[in-house]
């Protein structure tokens, strides 16, 4: 039963025996480097886009019970610790990438919440969505997505948990500490029907927003996938390269994508010998850190916190890399 949901559902296996017939059928063969790359690209676009709107609606349902006003008083109720998990544990449920998590990150510091709470909930938000954990377990099955979501927020409580300790409340901006933007109100109760209709419009959003960015991965995917040489790809994130980790996180970073885009990457990277570790490094540091999003968090604080944060993720990030190259063999 699970290898059918894995196969057949999550993993489309049925969708890419139809294009591999239908290509056939128009004469294409498969098994070239340009029928290889054209059955990678249908199918891949094809199945990430499937999954992209029926996981933002299904997500986005469930975040409608967590407006920012509830997710406020949820995390109020813990101290400590607990209260770094429970924020971590609700950046599962919301906006799909860093950019869109910063303007919750603000609204939250500005009513109150301990700093380093906040932090946890920015660092999971975008590392390890709900989303991400379905289509892991589409493309690398399981204990890899388990073993994903559960690292993330490893990092997300660990990382909100050093910035508390550290006490910077002093490099958020001043206009963040003393605004008063009405998070602690109560939201208007909805219906199922106002429900269903946030669900309809965040997945026109998104995916407005999304596909271009998934064109892009899955031709990048593509062309590593059917033109560029194994060999090298291994001798530069596979075993033999012990800083391939730090290499994929580093080239990651400045990245600006969502999951959606950087699963076909991997996905075509690990085809051609790279190691889990390096792999799911680069996805975490496209995810989580990027350009855009620090520049859009630095109008929220100062260089020095921002620094911090930047390098508690990239830290927390090849530290994952290492532990998923390390049990590259018994997960895969």
């Amino acid at each position: 039963m699970w290898a059918f949901l894995q196969n057949q559902v999550l993993g489309m296996a049925w969708l890419q025996e139809l294009y591999k017939l239908l290509l056939v059928q128009a004469g294409v063969p498969v098994d070239s480097r340009l029928g290889g790359s054209l059955l990678f690209f249908l199918f891949d676009v094809t199945k990430i886009t499937l999954l992209l709107c029926v996981l933002i609606f299904s997500i986005s349902y469930i975040q409608s019970f967590f407006p920012p006003e509830r997710s406020r008083n949820i995390m109020t109720r813990f101290h400590g610790v607990w209260a770094n998990c429970a924020a971590a544990l609700l950046g599962t449920v919301t906006p799909f990438c860093s950019c869109s998590s910063i303007p919750l990150f603000m609204g939250f510091t500005s009513a109150g919440l301990p700093l380093g709470v906040t932090f946890s909930f920015l660092i999971s938000s975008p590392m390890v969505d709900l989303g991400s954990l379905v289509l892991l377990m589409s493309i690398f099955g399981p204990k890899v997505a388990v073993i994903y979501v559960g690292l993330g927020l490893v990092v997300a409580v660990l990382g909100g948990s050093l910035i508390e300790r550290l006490h910077l409340e002093d490099q958020v901006e001043d206009f963040i500490r003393q605004a008063q933007l009405g998070v602690g109100a109560d939201a208007p109760a909805l219906t199922t029907r106002d429900r269903l209709q946030y669900a309809q419009e965040q997945v026109s959003g998104t995916f407005r927003k999304v596909f271009p960015y998934i064109l892009v991965g899955v031709g990048i995917g593509a062309v590593i996938h059917n033109w560029i040489p194994a060999h090298l790809v291994a001798g530069v994130l596979g075993s033999d390269n012990p800083f391939g980790v730090v290499l994929s996180t580093l080239v990651g970073v400045p990245m600006y994508a969502d999951i959606f885009g950087t699963i076909p990457i991997a996905e075509a990277l690990l085809s051609k010998g790279a190691r889990l570790g390096a792999v799911l490094s680069f996805m975490m540091g496209v995810t989580t850190l990027s350009v855009p999003s620090l520049i859009l968090l630095r109008k929220a604080v100062k260089p020095k916190l921002l620094g911090v944060f930047t390098a508690i993720c990239t830290t927390g990030i090849i530290a994952v890399g290492y532990i998923f190259n390390f049990l590259h063999g018994w997960i895969l």
